[in-house]
């Protein structure tokens, strides 16, 4: 069924019980400059739902004997410094090797700024220990375009080309595809957007994630995917994969980590899910061992799709009778609350002069950072732009994503370490 066109971005949505047809829900608008409706065959940027198609494809090459899961990742990238993870690391986010993206971050990237995969590979093979302890959780979008090259390795074959022979083809999902180039033209993609102050806005940009972190699709391929996926549940009785690659604590307890997915494994609860977020785009994916898919794509940057996963799971639970579309027609028209606007510590812009504090750069990230004090408020540059640091210690200072810790004082300071979500431990020398 598809829902009344609104003049906005919005959402597609599929729920599959077992043994039943899949209801499903499309709103809104594909694109708002040409009024193209969102409908079955639109495809959207699925971001880290993508992860568990490239650990499947790993997993296939590791039965078919052209790779073992406890290899040394060393042995298939020769550039790889950090020499005791394993192919199994990677998959499950226990390298320790930072997020590049993160690092990139570091040095200013602006929206139409452009990097590569190799680009992002040569900051990973910068890296030349753990950031965190071994075994270790430590999501990296890193550890999937590490994966990505072990596949074109053992294969002989780029991953878009891998992928549509041994899974995508075969399954009949034939409107995916990885997009390895952000010039690459996408059929009946969607655009995705945010509110501004003038209407909408584009949020796409030429920074994005090659190969792995790309992948578009529809609701209804990835319900084939899902559905391939429960028949491996099935067969194995136990998680997806279980018998090869066992499931350990993630960064979202009580739920654990696997090949590509979170899984939730509390009584009456076990299921295995994703999320993405690429560029205004979310995603999500929820299988439950009875074999229920819910699916729910979004190009509204305010919509966030795990969100509205959630209050689907919650209206199903409540609501188990025959009228799914309903649960989803309750579940699309959810909005985020309004953020409240935030707290300005300055009234009038601050005009105190700008103490030089020093330049620096640490040898695993590109570019340099800036140090700057004005009227006792530290200062972070990178290319141009500004952040302003909050104290939260005698030495340790919170900004946008990252905490800044001094190793002296700011009279005589030489060195810095910068921690990120995903790229902690970064040491900062003055130049």
């Amino acid at each position: 069924m598809n829902a009344a066109r609104d003049e906005e971005p919005g959402l597609s949505l599929l729920v599959h019980r077992p043994g039943e047809e899949s209801a499903f829900l499309h709103t809104g608008l594909a694109s708002l400059e040409h009024g193209l409706p969102i409908g079955p065959d639109t495809t959207f940027n699925v971001g880290s739902v993508a992860k568990q198609i490239t650990a499947h494809l790993i997993l296939l090459a590791a039965r078919d004997n052209l790779l073992r899961l406890d290899q040394w990742a060393a042995d298939l990238l020769p550039r790889l410094k950090i020499s005791d993870v394993t192919i199994a690391d990677l998959v499950t986010h226990r390298s320790g090797i930072r997020d590049a993206e993160s690092l990139l971050a570091l040095a200013g990237f602006r929206d139409l700024d452009h990097y590569t995969a190799d680009d992002l590979r040569t900051l990973a093979y910068r890296q030349h220990q753990r950031a965190v302890p071994e075994d270790h959780f430590l999501y990296s979008n890193t550890n999937y375009l590490l994966l990505a090259e072990i596949l074109e390795t053992v294969h002989g074959t780029p991953l878009p080309v891998l992928a549509r022979r041994r899974l995508l083809g075969p399954l009949g999902m034939n409107a995916t595809r990885f997009k390895a180039d952000p010039r690459q033209v996408i059929p009946r993609a969607a655009s995705a957007y945010r509110v501004a102050l003038d209407g909408w806005q584009h949020t796409v940009a030429p920074v994005t994630l090659p190969g792995p972190g790309a992948l578009w699709t529809t609701a209804d391929d990835l319900d084939r995917w899902l559905g391939h996926l429960h028949q491996h549940w099935q067969c194995e009785h136990q998680l997806p994969w279980q018998d090869a690659l066992g499931y350990q604590a993630s960064d979202h307890q009580p739920y654990l980590y696997g090949p590509g997915l979170y899984a939730d494994t509390r009584p009456g609860r076990t299921a295995v899910f994703h999320y993405g977020h690429e560029q205004g785009f979310s995603a999500a994916t929820h299988l439950d061992a009875t074999g229920l898919r819910v699916i729910c794509l979004s190009n509204n940057a305010d919509v966030a799709a795990d969100h509205i996963t959630a209050a689907i799971l919650r209206g199903l639970g409540e609501h188990p009778g025959p009228d799914p579309e309903g649960v989803l027609r309750t579940a699309a028209t959810l909005r985020p609350e309004p953020k409240a606007a935030a707290h300005t510590q300055h009234a009038h812009r601050d005009r105190s002069p700008d103490v030089e504090l020093g330049t620096f750069s640490c040898d695993l990230t590109p570019g340099c950072l800036r140090l700057t004090r004005s009227a006792n408020i530290l200062y972070m540059w990178r290319r141009g732009s500004r952040d302003q640091l909050t104290q939260t210690g005698p030495a340790a200072y919170v900004g946008n994503g990252y905490t800044l810790t001094l190793t002296g004082s700011t009279d005589q300071l030489d060195s810095f370490t910068l921690d990120l979500d995903r790229a902690p431990g970064l040491t900062y020398v003055r130049r």
